[in-house]
């Protein structure tokens, strides 16, 4: 089993991807397979609308000009998919929006390839606007027939500099929680017999 989260701030070592490193080591433990990948800071365009993806139907986004289509490949390889954003403007970033849009269209447009798989959104923020954040990311999970994890309390994480989040106490526990819960849900739809 693996899963895959996709860090959507700019910063490689920012709150968000230590918001999201905390799950991936309980995953770890447990052994399952994990891999963060870097979407925040990359050039990615968002969706055209072009409706090329449900023509073609070859699990592709028409855009190869970006590193998209190789997301929405280890998406669609992985059992679990982790999301994380700081919170922009009481949103994700553009570039998290831009994956949302695209993995979104391609996978629908291919049989609904996202279907019940594990996922999880992980939000960082400053002072406010997070819950926005979460529910931008849990609506992917949701209109692409995902199956939601849930934590001891929303997986929000408070910081402002990097490292901050390694402070914010609550914040790391539910993302402990996280990677045990998902790691568990992960275990009992490969093997339903010990549900």
């Amino acid at each position: 089993m693996k899963v895959a989260a996709f860090n959507g701030s700019p910063k490689r070592d920012g709150n968000t991807a230590r918001m999201l490193r905390y799950g991936l080591a309980e995953l770890e433990a447990a052994g399952i397979e994990t891999e963060l990948v870097q979407v925040g800071g990359l050039p990615l365009r968002g969706c055209l609308a072009c409706g090329k993806c449900f023509e073609r139907q070859d699990r592709r986004c028409i855009n190869d000009t970006d590193a998209m289509n190789g997301f929405i490949e280890t998406m669609i390889r992985a059992d679990g998919i982790l999301l994380g954003s700081p919170t922009y403007f009481s949103d994700v970033t553009s570039e998290m929006k831009a994956l949302i849009d695209r993995v979104g269209y391609v996978t629908r447009a291919n049989g609904s390839l996202l279907r019940r798989k594990v996922g999880a959104g992980v939000a960082v923020h400053r002072r406010a606007g997070a819950m926005h954040v979460f529910d931008t990311l849990n609506h992917f999970f949701l209109i692409t027939e995902m199956v939601v994890v849930g934590s001891s309390y929303w997986n929000i994480g408070v910081g402002l500099s990097p490292g901050d989040i390694d402070a914010d106490a609550e914040g790391v526990e539910t993302m402990r929680t996280l990677g045990r819960n998902m790691a568990w849900a992960l275990d009992r739809l490969a093997r339903p017999e010990r549900a």
